[in-house]
């Protein structure tokens, strides 16, 4: 079927891709949009693959003020150029990512940064609610590796849905910016503060101090 201006312009504005690659995306699709934006991504993934040994030094330090100054994040996205690190296209990545960051609350970059005592911990909470529900035993551990899946998908930065744009991940999102400028990128860390945040529980423990240290006195 013949494909319309309209419809590479729409494909284009959607991902971001060029409109070359948009206009092979939707012949390849027989002009459906959503398998076009598939196969966008898929290419993607392929780009991104070959291009994730290469060194990534270069990218910027990005920050985001949130909520009338009581949230605020700082976040480092790694490119491999400073040419492609000054680009508009880049920075907005990197605000982007700040942005989403200050309103996921992630803890993790990476499921590699996620450590075996969290792990543990989680996987003991899943098990015990599974238990006190009444699941059979020899469902448990598929139940428990289900909520694990969850649980990467709310605390690592990567696995969580864009918030500007829910049906792709993060990962996705630098799948797609890998794709078209033709770099690696990678988010390497982030910091997140709320204002106020472990104040309480520090007053409280000085308090628990100085009743233990009176007690004692």
């Amino acid at each position: 079927m013949a494909i319309t201006a309209n419809q590479v312009k729409e494909l284009r504005e959607r991902t971001g891709a060029g409109m070359m690659d948009c206009k092979k995306a939707l012949e390849e699709a027989g002009g459906d949009m959503d398998r076009a934006i598939e196969v966008l991504r898929k290419r993607g993934l392929a780009a991104a693959a070959k291009k994730a040994g290469r060194v990534a030094a270069e990218g910027a330090v990005g920050s985001y003020i949130h909520a009338g100054g009581k949230i605020g994040v700082l976040v480092e996205v790694n490119c491999e150029t400073d040419f492609v690190a000054r680009t508009d296209e880049f920075q907005e990545l990197v605000r982007d990512v700040a942005m989403h960051i200050a309103a996921a609350e992630p803890r993790f970059v990476s499921r590699d940064e996620v450590t075996d005592e969290v792990l543990e911990s989680e996987r003991r909470i899943y098990r015990e609610q599974a238990l006190e529900q009444g699941k059979p035993e020899a469902m448990v551990d598929r139940i428990v590796e289900g909520k694990l899946g969850k649980f990467y998908g709310e605390a690592v930065l990567l696995e969580q849905s864009f918030v500007k744009d829910p049906d792709k991940t993060i990962q996705e999102l630098l799948v797609e910016k890998i794709a078209k400028i033709g770099e690696n990128i990678q988010v390497r860390r982030f910091s997140r503060f709320r204002l106020g945040e472990g104040i309480e529980k520090r007053q409280d423990d000085f308090a628990a101090e100085v009743a233990a240290q009176s007690g004692r006195a």
